[in-house]
């Protein structure tokens, strides 16, 4: 259930989207509160799970992934068990970065990042074409990102 936000809250949010490593104090210079008050507000936003975690953003080509795939997977059967199966044979797999069960012609979009197109030909060969049930993968590769967000609207 979404939780409700005043325009401080989504003022707190867009702040800490830019920079997660703000300290308290300067959250709260920046979104006009004194420093109790923002933390607590932050807190009940940790709480609720809104903000549900702090990481490292890394950049990819600077840390050797220059190619990202984005594959479209088709399963024989798309029950339950074949699903299920599916996705925690996936989740083992470290190159797929995010995977996403859609509606429509294919079942799943999967996120994977590689070195280069002789890694991706490894993963695809060795690894998601042997997952039991797989019918069909396409594969398209993205050129350069463009947009990158990591706020909500």
């Amino acid at each position: 259930m979404p939780i409700s936000l005043d325009e401080l809250d989504r003022k707190i949010l867009r702040v800490l989207q830019s920079d997660g490593r703000i300290t308290v104090v300067e959250l709260a210079e920046k979104v006009g509160l004194s420093p109790t008050p923002c933390k607590r507000r932050v807190q009940r936003l940790e709480e609720t799970g809104l903000i549900s975690g702090y990481v490292a953003k890394i950049d990819r080509k600077v840390s050797g992934f220059g190619v990202t795939a984005f594959v479209s997977v088709e399963l024989e059967r798309s029950d339950g068990e074949d699903v299920e199966r599916f996705q925690k044979a996936v989740s083992g797999i470290e190159e797929v970065v995010t995977g996403m069960l859609m509606t429509g012609s294919q079942d799943f979009l999967l996120e994977v990042l590689v070195r280069d197109l002789e890694e991706y030909e490894e993963v695809l060969q060795k690894k998601l074409m042997k997952i039991d049930g797989v019918r069909s993968v396409r594969s398209r590769f993205a050129l350069r990102k463009f947009i990158e967000r990591t706020r909500i609207p």
